[in-house]
């Protein structure tokens, strides 16, 4: 049967895919922030995963404020980069699996989340950017991916522990499904950054450490962090790590912490970055 092996959890700041299609990875400003990706990068090479459930939020690419999904499945067979306004990046085309990704919507309906299904869809940087801090610049992206999207842009945003029960809805759904899958949980965004207003700049760096910390051994106090605490330490767009949460759900009762990279600033963002295992 399909298992789910690793999660692993990424910022997916615009500015980073700039650094890589740019080849600036190793300038003095990003150097430090790719440094911290070396790991993961062999690490996965070593891995080969088959599949990655990617969570991310769209940026008004694909969705706007016409239709708000708060959960959605890609179920598509490929799905092209978005132009965010400056062309589309320069990257492959990401390669779906439908068969699981079907299989996962029809479970999860099943198991009472309203999930909207979309067939056709242009991918923003919040999911080429993890794709190519693991990856760098391949031809091709060596793993179908999954895109799972949620609203973490107009308010009302799912809880936090709306999120890490998805996590272990995705989780139980994978592991039923027939063929024998690597498959791996990415959740992506944040960390804390606020873009606009008097608190423009915000970074926390105790925060989210303390965010990252709750994520690792068997703890499930993070699922229960309100968002008012979200917006409060971490910015308006803070609140993008809930979707950190999907992938620690995921990943059952406990973990195990394989890697792990904190920089600030990058764009006025916080980099986080961590890989986890389930150990149960």
């Amino acid at each position: 049967m399909a298992r789910i092996t690793a999660g692993v959890g990424s910022s997916h700041i615009p500015l980073l895919g700039v650094a890589v299609d740019q080849g600036k990875t190793g300038d003095d400003y990003f150097g430090p922030i790719f440094k911290g990706y070396e790991w993961t990068k062999a690490w996965e090479k070593s891995e080969k995963p088959d599949v990655v459930v990617l969570v991310y939020n769209d940026h008004a690419s694909a969705f706007d404020a016409n239709i708000i999904p708060t959960f959605a499945i890609g179920c598509g067979e490929r799905y092209k980069p978005a132009d965010e306004g400056w062309g589309p990046r320069p990257v492959p085309d990401v390669e779906g699996h439908t068969d699981l990704a079907w299989h996962i919507a029809q479970s999860l309906i099943l198991d009472d989340f309203d999930m909207t299904i979309i067939n056709e869809m242009d991918v923003d940087h919040g999911l080429t950017v993890p794709l190519s801090m693991m990856f760098g610049t391949p031809d091709k992206w060596p793993v179908k991916v999954i895109p799972l999207a949620v609203n973490v842009v107009t308010y009302p945003v799912p809880s936090g522990n709306r999120c890490w029960a998805l996590g272990e809805a995705i989780a139980r759904a994978v592991e039923s499904f027939p063929e024998d899958l690597n498959v791996q949980v990415w959740g992506t965004g944040g960390m804390s950054h606020q873009l606009q207003g008097p608190r423009a700049g915000l970074l926390n760096r105790k925060w989210d450490n303390h965010f990252m910390d709750l994520l690792v051994g068997d703890s499930q106090e993070a699922r229960a962090i309100p968002h008012i605490e979200y917006l409060r330490e971490t910015g308006s767009e803070g609140i993008e790590i809930v979707m950190w949460l999907i992938m620690r759900g995921a990943l059952g009762t406990k973990t195990r912490l394989l890697h792990r990279h904190y920089h600030i600033p990058c764009s006025n963002t916080a980099v986080g970055h961590m890989v986890l295992e389930p150990t149960t």
